[in-house]
């Protein structure tokens, strides 16, 4: 189902809705948008929020949340710039023109991003969209690569942190991991289906994030280990917990690789 709803979102042949309005209804709405009526333009823009999500997430190759992508506001206010530039003397419809100023600014965003200055002009690959406009797939491909590789690198800092801090209401320190981390492959092994164990008990987990305190002995219940040993492992099986009870994705990602390695 999300499956479906998904290409429905991004397809490119399913119009904006059932009642979208014709070009000519939308060209008399900019105009008196143009004029300077206010609540309509603010209407407007809130109406065609999911048309603007949509030509985003084409563009990005990806889904756009509009509550938490940047790339999504830069489009939004590309979209409302498009509105005081349009003219139905430019012989195309608002919508092509609006999709092409998104694209654009978001183009302008990416490079700006990061600091994208290549200069290679591949001109022998520009290639022309659905509105006639000539589009170079290399630089586009080029400058959306470069900013998902700083965006992950930026996600994956912004999620040691928020682990760091998560860590430290257990008066764990992050760097503490490596030293208390077993030697031997079979011991991480074991210790990592204990931390398993306790994220996937809702019960357990509940115990663990409102007392701040391992619970050994309902632990004890569920695996065949010695107090000794939990209590040993303390500080590393809380941390193997809350990484994959927490949105960490990328530390999930890290020891799931390790876990394949070992």
């Amino acid at each position: 189902m999300l499956l479906v709803l998904f290409k429905k979102f991004l397809g490119k042949n399913e119009s904006h809705g059932k009642n979208e309005p014709q070009a000519s209804s939308l060209e008399v709405t900019i105009h008196q948008i143009q004029k300077g009526d206010l609540r309509l333009r603010n209407q407007f823009i809130a109406d065609y929020q999911p048309y603007v999500a949509k030509v985003t997430s084409r563009f990005c190759k990806r889904f756009i949340d509009p509550a938490r992508d940047d790339e999504f506001s830069i489009a939004l206010a590309a979209f409302n710039e498009a509105i005081n530039q349009y003219s139905s003397v430019m012989g195309r419809s608002f919508l092509g023109f609006a999709e092409t100023v998104i694209r654009r600014r978001l183009i302008d965003f990416i490079r700006k991003e990061q600091r994208f200055k290549g200069q290679i002009p591949y001109s022998s690959f520009d290639q022309e969209d659905d509105e006639d406009n000539l589009m170079n797939p290399i630089e586009v491909h080029q400058a959306i690569e470069a900013y998902e590789k700083q965006k992950g690198l930026e996600e994956r800092r912004s999620e040691i942190i928020d682990f760091n801090r998560c860590l430290s209401d257990f008066d764990i320190n992050f760097s503490e991991l490596t030293d208390a981390s077993p030697k031997h492959d079979d011991s991480r092994q074991m210790l990592f289906g204990i931390g398993r164990t306790l994220a996937l008990d809702s019960e357990l987990m509940r115990t663990l994030l409102t007392k701040r305190q391992l619970p050994i002995k309902e632990l004890l219940e569920q695996v065949q280990v010695s107090r000794k040993t939990l209590e040993r492992n303390r500080k590393y099986i809380i941390a193997i917990a809350l990484i994959f009870n927490g949105p960490y994705p990328y530390l999930r990602d890290y020891l799931h690789i390790r876990d394949e390695e070992s």
